[in-house]
């Protein structure tokens, strides 16, 4: 073999193939993107055509699959399908053939293609669709396989690189090479923790007129929604929490206006709408939908707690159905965790990444934003955790109520926030109390960090935004490993996340959320 193999292992290949006939469809460019693709970490190149492979040999010793792509008449193979071209590839310079291992109709046989690259001493690279293509390519003595057709056997081209088939295959082969809509950094990570040997990336990089196509794309879309917004005007969010009620006309990020007042201890939900909506009257015609953010679950327009101490209801309140008679306007309803996860993803601390949000107040609530949508459901219920100990949910052991009630034995009476004052004043027993409540939450926290390794955690709610909260929760992680350790962060909309994710949601809905 001309190179060892393993100096490929868990490396980045950048692949250089301009778009055929466009305007990096060049020598001395592809020389360029792949000298500047080594010059930024790759540990090799995959490259198309005999010329361009000899024009990047002459220019450097490292590592290079190559390949030949055809459009033939009589057969739907395009990756190096004849023997003449293994013939220039391994003239030209490659260390690695690549040809299509899939068993379609072909000029040349899967195994005379195999032979011939070992023939000149270099190292084959079957191109699967599937993994039979796989195995069989390995019974044929190909040394690498790579996931690069997968789902271009088919009528539709595949948007997202097929990980599972990266994984099945890493249990036949350690030397699986992923490829194939690999458009970020996060999916070339992913790929290698799915089992790749080494991880192709190819436009993303090296073709900027599909990059641009991309990032267009996206930018088209933010402009119809803004569009959408401008038309629609603003939306009416509703925040019915433990303690209390807020209302607000929202637009976009802006909250324009705010009406508080307190959750009612007796009374039914339907009761605590009406007195809202009452307070609210002059706003009516000024909103266009509504947002309904509540603690506990919605399913099918229907209210129910998770946590009767947080908030006591009736079991499947009719919520969407009492809102839209009372609003006289579309309604959407989602717990007011997973809405405020929403508005910290779309325009605060955790804007644009996979983030998980905690909201530490009465109770503890959550949401998680993954892949650009909010998961709707049970998922984020965070507080209903149950430890080996079988002492209730989570939250009945950190949240404000559990706050308050362990200071009534140095403080009776006392409230959380007066326990936050007693610890800043320097009260031994109101540190022990936040340093224990916070230690829980970092537990979670860490919990949450090998379950779903999201890129961070945003903290909000009355007791999470509270100071010295989350300097205590960082500080109880402070120990961990790096790699381990989440990156927190303090939710930026404070109060408002709720509201204005749940305006943003009842606009757009994107997550399946109960809408009348």
């Amino acid at each position: 073999m001309p190179f060892d193999l393993h100096s490929l292992r868990n490396g980045l290949v950048v692949s250089c193939q301009p778009v055929k006939g466009g305007p990096m469809d060049r020598a001395d460019i592809v020389v360029g993107f792949a000298l500047a693709a080594l010059d930024g970490g790759a540990a090799g190149l995959r490259i198309e055509s005999a010329d361009y492979v000899r024009a990047v040999r002459a220019a450097t010793a490292r590592p290079i699959i190559g390949l030949v792509k055809r459009d033939l008449d009589d057969s739907p193979v395009r990756i190096t399908p004849w023997l003449e071209d293994v013939d220039a590839l391994a003239g030209a310079g490659a260390d690695i053939i690549a040809y299509d291992a899939t068993d379609r109709v072909r000029p040349t046989t899967t195994r005379a293609l195999v032979e011939r690259i070992h023939h000149h001493g270099r190292i084959a690279m079957a191109d699967c669709s599937v993994l039979a293509d796989a195995g069989r390519a390995l019974a044929e003595g190909a040394e690498i396989v790579g996931s690069t057709l997968a789902g271009y056997t088919g009528p539709v081209e595949p948007t997202t690189p097929d990980l599972e088939l990266v994984a099945a295959m890493a249990r036949l082969t350690p030397h699986v090479v992923a490829e194939g809509n690999i458009r970020t950094p996060e999916l070339a990570a992913a790929a290698l923790r799915a089992g790749a040997f080494s991880v192709v990336v190819g436009s993303a990089i090296t073709r900027p007129e599909h990059a641009t196509s991309w990032f267009r794309d996206a930018v088209d879309r933010a402009a119809a929604e803004r569009a959408a917004d401008a038309m629609a005007g603003p939306a009416l969010a509703l925040d019915i929490g433990g303690t209390k009620m807020l209302a607000a006309l929202v637009e976009g990020e802006r909250v324009l206006d705010t009406h508080r007042m307190p959750t009612p201890t007796g009374g039914t939900p339907g009761d605590w709408l009406a007195a809202l909506f009452a307070g609210i009257a002059a706003w009516r015609g000024r909103y266009g939908s509504v947002g309904v953010a509540v603690t506990g679950i919605v399913d099918d327009g229907l209210w129910s707690a998770l946590n009767a101490r947080t908030l006591n209801i009736p079991e499947r309140f009719a919520l969407v159905e009492t809102v839209a008679g009372l609003a006289g306007a579309p309604v959407l309803a989602a717990n007011d965790a997973q809405a405020a996860a929403w508005g910290e993803y779309r325009f605060g601390a955790g804007r644009g990444a996979d983030m998980v949000f905690l909201t530490i107040s009465t109770g503890i609530g959550g949401g998680i934003v993954a892949n650009a949508r909010l998961l709707g459901g049970m998922a984020g219920n965070f507080g209903q955790f149950v430890g080996d100990d079988a002492q209730g949910p989570l939250e009945d052991r950190v949240s404000g109520k559990w706050i308050a009630a362990e200071a009534g034995r140095h403080q009776p009476g006392a409230t959380a926030r007066e326990v936050f004052a007693a610890a800043a004043g320097g009260q031994d027993w109101a540190n022990a109390i936040l340093d224990i409540s916070a230690g829980r939450v970092a537990q979670l926290a860490r919990n949450i960090q090998l379950a779903l390794d999201p890129a961070r955690i945003v903290l909000g709610g009355g007791i999470g935004l509270a100071p010295s909260y989350l300097d205590r929760v960082r500080q109880a992680l402070a120990e961990l490993p790096a790699r381990l350790r989440p990156d927190i962060h303090a939710a930026a909309l404070g109060e408002h996340a709720g509201i204005v994710g749940i305006a943003d949601l009842a606009g757009h809905n994107p997550t399946g959320g109960e809408r009348t």
